[in-house]
């Protein structure tokens, strides 16, 4: 049982990081834009020399 007491609040700091990080990367920007990357894989760019 004093395992438990030990595992529960670092599961549950754990995951308040994890929102926390999320909420950082939703208000720097970090998820605007999602259509750029997807269509920047499908451009044939010729490799300059």
């Amino acid at each position: 049982m004093s395992l438990l007491t030990f595992l529960i609040p670092i599961a549950l700091g754990m995951g308040a990081a994890g929102l926390a990080a999320f909420f950082w990367a939703m208000r720097n920007d970090q998820f605007e834009d999602l259509d750029g990357a997807a269509n920047r894989i499908l451009i044939d760019e010729e490799d300059e020399v």
